[in-house]
């Protein structure tokens, strides 16, 4: 289990809501809902959503790093 006050908590908490948003991003009703805000707050969901699709090569890598350190070498 993952502390979410510890370092790899925090890395795993970003990178499922830069997945999270990237792929919801893709659905216009969540589109529509979550993403019309690009400045404050709600922005975070914006701008995660544009790292997760422009980075998506990047972000599914961590993402696999971040698997294989949780499950083997931790």
């Amino acid at each position: 289990m993952v502390n979410a006050y510890s370092f790899d908590g925090i890395i795993v908490f970003v990178l499922l809501t830069i997945c999270t948003c990237g792929y919801m991003r893709r659905v216009p009703k969540f589109r529509e809902w979550f993403f019309s805000e690009k400045k404050g707050f709600a922005g975070i969901f914006y701008k995660a959503s544009i790292i997760g699709t422009r980075l998506s090569l990047f972000v599914a890598i961590s993402c696999a790093i971040m698997a294989f350190w949780l499950a083997f070498l931790r």
